[in-house]
């Protein structure tokens, strides 16, 4: 996926700067399992079933595992399904020196 910033009229970015995000780890669209609701979660690529030091660029949601993250809807921890890898907002975050 090429373009981040908007999809299904969310604002992936406001998404991300939200501390429900999460702090560590690389954006991704997700699917909460108990819910069904769709959110941008961090999650490091070890949590993902992926190589710490893997290419971002031709990683695929579909190569990803489930990840274990809060939602606040459901009221705790749950799994996410990984949906999309948002590397757009990655590089944005890298080019503001974040």
């Amino acid at each position: 996926m090429s373009v981040d910033a908007d999809r299904d009229d969310r604002d992936l970015k406001a998404e991300l700067a939200s501390s429900a995000a999460g702090r560590f780890g690389i954006p991704v669209d997700a699917v909460c399992v108990g819910c069904g609701q769709t959110r941008v979660k961090r999650a490091c690529l070890e949590e993902m079933d992926q190589q710490p030091d893997g290419d971002l660029t031709t990683l695929e949601a579909t190569d990803c595992t489930s990840f274990k993250h809060v939602c606040y809807q459901c009221q705790g921890a749950t799994y996410w399904n990984p949906v999309a890898v948002l590397i757009g907002l990655l590089e944005s975050e890298r080019d503001r020196g974040e």
